[in-house]
C-alpha cells in the first residue's frame, strides 16, 4: 500500500486493531469519539466527562469504557455519564368487570380487556425495559357473526339448513352474550372462463337439466350485520344456488371484501367472526392466469350494490395477503367444511392465527353446534401479536397463565384454556440495539389476536448524553473553534480530527507530521505502541482493559513490571511505565521486600537476637553457625549445655550464680520436671533439634537436662527433678550424647 494511503488511514482514525492484543472490551473497541457514541455502544459503556481524565497519548476514545475501569483509571463517580433507559405509563384503565344480568349494559367502547394501553419506554442501547401487561375476557362481550355461504350447486342441501340459521343462532349466542349480531353472504366463483361457462343462456341458468339456479357471481353481500334473526332467515330463503365449473371455489375474494369492507358489512368493534362454509377447495393467488388475470388482488374493498366487481380484474388472494387483512381487522375464522375438505383446510387452520376448523355435516344441519363449538375454542386462547418494529428493536414474550403454567419463546405470546372472568398476564421485554438513523420516537402496538383492543408502546431512544445539552459550540477549546467542547472533549467539526480537532483530514501531509511520533529521531513510530494522528501518539488499547500503554510516544505501560509469587509488583505497589511504585513498608523492583522487622524480633525482643540483620523481613544470620528465624539454633555449637547452665540450674534448684536474677534473665523457656534420666526426650524421637546435657553444681552434684527449640520459637527444657552423684555402677543414661 502507497505509504501517504496508509498514513491518510491512520489520520480518518479507520485503521483496526487486527491482533488479539489489540482487541479489548466492546467499550473500548468501538472508539467512541462522543458521549452520545459511547452510550450506544452498549449499556455496560460510561463515559468519563473530566477535562483532566486522559493521560498522555490516550485518545479521547479512552473515556468510553466500563464503569469498573473508568474508576480504576481514576475517574471519580460523579463524572461519569451512564444514561439509564425508563418505563412510564401513560393510560392505566382497569380490565372491566362486566356482568351479563345488570340493567345497564356498557357500550362496546366502554369495556377494557386489556391493561395497560399506553406507555412510553425510553430505550438505551443494549438495555432491556420490562413491562407485565394483563388480560381479562369480559363477560357478556358483543359478537358479531358473518355467515359466508358457498352457493355452488353441490352447496343446494345446505342451504335448506341455514334458512332458518338466524333465529335458531340468536337462541344459542343467548347463553354467551346478550348483545348479538348476525350478517350473511354468498360467494361462487370468478365471472370468466374457465371457471364458469360465458354462453349466454349459461350465464343466465348454469345448472343442467331443469334446475332454476340464479346467474354465477364472485361475492354477495346478502344481509349487514343485524340483530334481527328474522331478517336472516327471510333474506337467506331467497337465495338461490349458483354454478361454476371447476371444482375449487372463488371464496378467498369473498373473505378478503368481507374483511376489508368495513363499513357495508357492518362490523363493529367487538368480537368479530367469520363462518366460512363450503364442501370445496379453494384458489388462490396466480390461479387467476387460467383466466387471464395477472393482476394481484390489491386489498381494496370493490363493493357496488353490495355485488363485488372486480374479480374479473385483479387476481385471487395469497394466503399471506388474507392472514395480514383477517388480523388487521380482528376477525376470526371458522371453516365449517365437510369432511373431505378437513386436511386441506387444517393446514389452512395453521397458517392462520385464531382460526378454526369444523367438520360440517353434508347438509349443514350441524351448523350451529359447530359455530358454538368453534367460537368457545376461538376465545379460550389469547394470542399476543405486534406490528412491525423498529430496525435494531426486539420484543421478547412471556406468559403467565392459568394454574401459574408459564410460556417462553413463542409460547411466551399465548395463553390457552381461559374461561370468561380468567386474568392472565404477559412478561413483555423490549431492547434496542442501536439508535435509529433520525433519531425519532417510534410507536408500536401489541394486540391480542381477534381483538379490537390494543396496548400503544412509545419508544423514546437514548441517543445523547445529559452533559451534551451544555456543550459549547466553536470552542476555543477545540484548536479555536473547529468543535463542540462537551463532556469534557472535544467534538470535532466534519473534516476536523485529533484530540483537540487541531488536525485537519486533507490541509497536511502526515509524513511531516510523523516525526514528532518518533521517540529520539529513531525509526519506530510511537515505540510501536500507537498510531501518530495529527504528529500525537494515540495509543494502542490492550484486550484487557486494566492494561494500557501512555507516554508522549506510547513508549510507558502499566503490565511490563517485575513480578513476585506471579503477581506483578508482588502485590504491594503498582507499575508506572514499567517501574513498580512501592506501598509503604514494602521495597525492591518488585516491591517483594518488606520493611517490617516484627518478624525478625527473638525471644529475648532482640533483632535476629543479635547474631543477624533483618533484610526483607528475614533474618540474615552475620555468624554462619546459627539458623533458624531468629538465628537462635547452633547445632554444632558445643557449649549449648554450658550456655543455659545457670539459668536451668536456679530455675530448677534455686542455686547457681544467676539464683538472685533467674527470674529476670531466665524466663526464656518452659521447663518440665522429670523423675529420672528414663524420662528424658530421646533425640530419635524428636523432630526437631534436641541436645542432652549433664552439668556439675558448686557442691559436685550432678544434674541431668535437655535443651530444644520446637516450631523455630518456643524453647523447651527437660530437667531431672533430683541431684546426684555419679558412682561407679549407677545406671548410664541411654543417650549417647551423656
Amino acid at each position: 500500500m502507497d505509504l501517504k494511503l496508509l498514513s491518510i488511514a491512520t489520520l480518518l482514525g479507520i485503521l483496526c486493531f487486527c491482533s488479539a492484543q489489540q482487541e479489548g472490551s466492546d467499550c473500548i473497541k468501538a472508539n467512541a469519539q462522543s458521549c452520545g457514541e459511547c452510550i450506544q455502544v452498549a449499556e455496560k459503556c460510561g463515559w468519563c466527562t473530566d477535562a483532566d481524565f486522559l493521560k498522555q497519548g490516550e485518545s479521547k476514545s479512552a473515556r468510553c469504557d466500563e464503569l469498573k475501569s473508568l474508576i480504576t483509571k481514576g475517574c471519580s463517580k460523579a463524572k461519569i455519564e451512564n444514561p439509564r433507559g425508563s418505563i412510564s405509563i401513560d393510560k392505566d384503565k382497569p380490565v372491566t368487570n362486566r356482568k351479563k344480568d345488570v340493567a345497564e349494559k356498557l357500550k362496546p367502547d366502554q369495556i377494557t380487556q386489556i391493561q395497560p394501553q399506553k406507555l412510553s419506554l425510553n430505550l438505551r442501547s443494549g438495555e432491556a425495559q420490562t413491562f407485565k401487561l394483563k388480560f381479562k375476557r369480559a363477560e357478556d362481550y358483543p359478537i358479531d357473526l358473518y355467515y359466508l355461504m358457498d352457493l355452488s350447486f353441490s352447496m343446494k342441501d345446505d342451504l335448506e339448513n341455514v334458512k332458518n340459521l338466524g333465529t335458531d343462532l340468536m337462541r344459542e349466542m343467548q347463553e354467551i352474550t346478550s348483545d348479538f349480531r348476525i350478517g350473511f353472504g354468498s360467494f361462487v366463483e370468478k365471472t370468466v372462463m374457465p371457471y364458469i361457462s360465458t354462453t349466454p343462456a349459461r350465464l343466465l341458468n348454469p345448472c343442467t337439466s331443469n334446475e332454476n339456479c340464479t346467474s354465477p357471481f364472485s361475492y354477495k353481500n346478502v344481509l349487514k350485520l343485524t340483530e334481527n334473526g328474522q331478517q336472516f332467515n327471510s333474506l337467506v330463503s331467497k337465495q338461490q344456488i349458483s354454478g361454476n365449473l371447476d371444482s375449487p371455489e372463488g371464496g378467498f375474494d369473498a373473505i378478503m371484501q368481507v374483511a376489508v369492507c368495513g363499513d357495508a358489512i357492518g362490523w363493529r368493534n367487538v368480537t368479530r367472526l367469520l363462518v366460512f362454509s363450503t364442501d370445496a377447495g379453494f384458489h388462490f393467488a396466480g390461479d387467476g392466469k387460467l383466466g387471464g388475470i395477472v393482476l394481484p388482488n390489491d386489498g381494496k374493498c370493490h363493493l357496488e350494490n353490495n355485488m363485488y366487481t372486480m374479480s374479473h380484474y385483479y387476481d385471487y388472494p395469497s394466503i399471506a395477503h388474507l392472514v395480514q387483512k383477517l388480523s388487521d381487522n380482528n376477525i376470526q375464522t371458522i371453516f365449517a367444511v365437510t369432511e373431505e375438505f378437513q386436511p386441506v383446510y387444517k393446514e389452512l387452520k395453521n397458517l392462520i392465527p385464531k382460526s378454526a376448523v369444523g367438520t360440517l355435516s353434508s347438509n349443514s344441519s350441524n351448523v350451529i353446534k359447530l359455530i358454538i363449538d368453534s367460537y368457545n375454542s376461538l376465545s379460550s386462547e389469547v394470542i399476543l401479536e405486534n406490528n412491525k418494529v423498529p430496525e435494531g428493536v426486539s420484543i421478547k414474550y412471556k406468559s403467565i397463565c392459568k394454574n401459574g403454567v408459564v410460556g417462553t419463546g413463542e409460547n411466551g405470546r399465548k395463553c390457552s384454556n381461559i374461561s370468561i372472568g380468567d386474568e392472565v398476564s404477559f412478561d413483555i421485554t423490549i431492547e434496542s440495539q442501536k439508535c435509529p438513523s433520525q433519531g425519532k420516537s417510534e410507536t408500536i402496538r401489541i394486540k391480542p389476536l381477534g381483538f379490537n383492543e390494543d396496548v400503544e408502546i412509545v419508544l423514546n431512544f437514548i441517543c445523547e448524553c445529559e452533559c451534551s445539552k451544555g456543550g459549547e459550540p466553536l470552542s476555543k477549546i477545540c484548536h479555536n473553534g473547529n468543535g463542540t467542547f462537551e463532556c469534557g472533549a472535544c467534538r470535532c467539526n466534519e473534516g476536523r480530527i485529533g484530540r483537540l480537532c487541531e488536525c485537519s483530514t486533507d490541509e497536511v501531509r502526515t509524513d511531516d507530521l510523523d516525526g514528532n511520533c518518533r521517540k529520539d529521531n529513531g525509526t519506530d513510530i510511537c515505540s510501536n505502541n500507537g498510531d501518530c494522528v495529527c504528529g500525537t501518539c494515540e495509543c494502542k488499547k490492550r484486550e484487557n482493559p486494566e492494561e494500557r500503554y501512555s507516554g508522549k510516544f506510547c513508549d510507558c505501560d502499566n503490565f511490563n513490571c517485575d513480578r513476585s509469587n506471579n503477581k506483578l509488583c508482588g502485590g504491594h505497589g503498582r507499575c508506572e511505565c514499567r517501574v513498580c511504585i512501592c506501598d509503604a513498608n514494602y521495597t525492591g523492583s518488585a516491591c517483594d521486600c518488606s520493611l517490617d522487622t516484627s518478624t525478625c524480633l527473638a525471644a529475648n525482643k532482640q533483632i535476629c537476637n543479635g547474631r543477624g540483620t533483618c533484610e526483607c523481613g528475614v533474618c540474615k544470620c552475620t555468624n554462619p553457625k546459627f539458623q533458624g528465624p531468629t538465628c537462635e539454633i547452633c547445632p554444632t555449637c558445643p557449649g549449648v549445655c554450658a550456655e543455659h547452665k545457670e539459668c536451668v540450674q536456679c530455675r530448677a534448684f534455686e542455686t547457681g550464680e544467676k539464683k538472685d536474677t533467674c527470674q529476670r534473665d531466665c524466663s526464656y523457656f518452659n521447663l518440665i520436671r522429670v523423675k529420672d534420666r528414663d524420662k528424658l526426650p530421646q533425640p530419635a524421637d524428636q523432630s526437631y533439634p534436641l541436645s542432652h546435657c549433664k552439668e556439675r553444681d558448686a557442691n559436685d552434684c550432678w544434674f541431668y537436662y535437655t535443651y530444644a527449640v520446637r516450631n523455630d520459637t518456643m524453647r523447651e527444657v527437660y530437667v531431672v527433678e533430683t541431684l546426684g552423684e555419679w558412682m561407679a555402677g549407677a545406671a548410664p543414661l541411654r543417650s549417647k550424647y551423656l
